[in-house]
């Protein structure tokens, strides 16, 4: 009776051994989550068709990090988001995109607004995605309605973003060329209404609309006269004398018939607008900024 008892003690404490060895072996088979944190100023809400995404790039793949949103004050709906921490610590870049809500594809759109390289665990965003730099930038522009009949009234009712000072018109505008996904895109804000210019991806040839022009020709770059078909609140033809002119850079597809944030040009037109006027870089007061870590 007692060697089978024994022999009963010595199976039992085998069964615990085994047991024991496969929990342990199953908990470290559990894959192990790390998260990444978005620390971004100056996003601006999207509505309710778009949404901002996150990814990282791993061995040359994208990775998706979470969607999120943003509200009218700048606040993001969500700023840590959990992956794989091998795939996490294993991410070159960082990534922000804007996706259409919902998003028929698993990919990244064409529309990347922030790009930036991990160092150690933190990456500092920049505008790389949109164009490779905007240090080098500057605007020029005349005041006329060349498309009108040269009535008295239209004198001060049309924008021309080009360079007559020599007496042939250059391009006005020097700009990058920009990533696909993006469109430069003219204004004028007249009491607080932003008017459309058209948007454009090269500083010569027209633009690609002129919903306010009269019947004949602009020249041939980017801009817009005031003379018909004027918005709810305004009256064509106008003054844009001491009025804002604005190039933005848009999503495209666009997000929104408000100009977006990024604004690489912005100044007021001049009461005494004769000749030729220029355009301010206002890169460093519009462009969001921002870091991620891991």
């Amino acid at each position: 009776m007692k060697k089978l008892n024994l022999k009963y003690a010595l199976i039992m404490l085998s069964t615990v051994l085994i047991s024991s060895c496969s929990v342990n072996d199953d908990d470290g088979d559990e894959p192990q989550n790390s998260s990444i944190s978005l620390n971004i100023d100056g996003l601006e809400d999207l509505g309710p068709d778009f949404l901002y995404e996150g990814w990282i790039i791993v061995d040359g793949a994208p990775v998706s990090t979470g969607t999120f949103s943003v509200n009218s004050n700048g606040d993001l709906s969500q700023t840590s988001f959990e992956l794989d921490a091998t795939t996490l610590a294993s991410a070159t870049k960082f990534v922000l995109s804007i996706e259409p809500n919902p998003d028929p594809s698993t990919d990244p759109a064409d529309t990347k607004l922030f790009v930036g390289d991990f160092n150690g665990n933190s990456a500092t965003l920049g505008t790389g995605t949109v164009a490779p730099s905007f240090d080098m930038i500057e605007g020029k522009f005349i005041v006329a309605a060349p498309t009108g009949t040269g009535a008295e009234d239209e004198k001060y009712s049309g924008i021309w973003f080009l360079d007559n000072s020599s007496g042939s018109a250059v391009n006005g505008l020097e700009l990058p060329a920009l990533e696909p996904g993006w469109k430069y895109e003219g204004w004028v804000v007249m009491d607080g209404i932003p008017v459309t210019t058209g948007t454009f991806t090269s500083v010569t040839g027209s633009d690609d609309a002129s919903p306010f022009s009269g019947t004949n020709p602009g020249p041939p770059f980017p801009g817009e006269d005031f003379l018909v078909n004027a918005p709810d609140g305004l009256m064509f033809p106008t003054d844009i004398r001491g009025k804002v002119a604005v190039i933005s850079i848009e999503p495209y597809p666009d997000n929104s018939t408000a100009p977006f944030v990024l604004k690489p040009l912005a100044g007021m037109i001049p009461a005494d607008a004769m000749g030729v006027q220029e355009i301010g870089s206002n890169v460093s007061g519009s462009y969001p900024t921002g870091t991620v870590t891991r």
